[in-house]
């Protein structure tokens, strides 16, 4: 095995002793798509990724298993920020399965890199409603940090997804807060 293997490994098992079954339950019920979910607090899951090193190539591993939630969630919290290309950030963005790997990504990760209004701005205009919704989670990551108002050509597209009745719970309830319409 190699080291990177050991350390993916290791982290499963600080997953596994930390898992609740009925979060895993619950989530299953509600349509999470991992297959491996343990069912770990967000809270769990940094104290765990506390333990290790960022590592892009762990990071990207982690990433890459699409079937375990905890993984998932951890690899954003991993990735070097100063080793994140942009293309990169793209593609992580645009490979997010739910709306929770979304707000991770986000908040841990794309919010910090010099390209994340671009990307946010990218992800907004397409079609793909998580792909969206991500978009929308990091614009609202980075006004946050100013505390500056939704720009008024955000304000018209978020006005515009809010009238769209296909539109997501999550994504209209975080149009409303960017939008001041609680």
């Amino acid at each position: 095995m190699t080291m990177q293997e050991d350390t993916i490994k290791l982290l499963k098992k600080e997953f596994f002793a930390r898992r609740n079954g009925v979060l895993a339950d619950a989530m299953r019920r509600n349509g999470d798509p991992h297959a491996f979910i343990m069912g770990c607090m967000l809270s769990d899951i940094i104290e765990v990724t506390a333990q290790f090193a960022p590592n892009a190539e762990l990071a990207r591993a982690l990433w890459a298993d699409c079937a375990h939630r905890e993984c998932r969630l951890a690899a954003p919290m991993l990735f070097p920020r100063d080793e994140m290309t942009d293309e990169e950030a793209r593609c992580w963005a645009l490979d997010v399965q739910t709306e929770e790997e979304a707000d991770v990504l986000c908040h841990r990760l794309l919010r910090h890199l010099p390209c994340a209004s671009p990307i946010a701005l990218a992800l907004i205009d397409n079609d793909a409603p998580l792909v969206a919704y991500t978009g929308w989670r990091l614009m609202a990551n980075l006004l946050a940090v100013t505390a500056d108002p939704l720009p008024p050509v955000l304000q018209t597209k978020a006005q515009a997804a809010l009238s769209t009745p296909s539109t997501s719970v999550p994504l209209r309830d975080l149009l409303m807060r960017l939008t001041n319409n609680e």
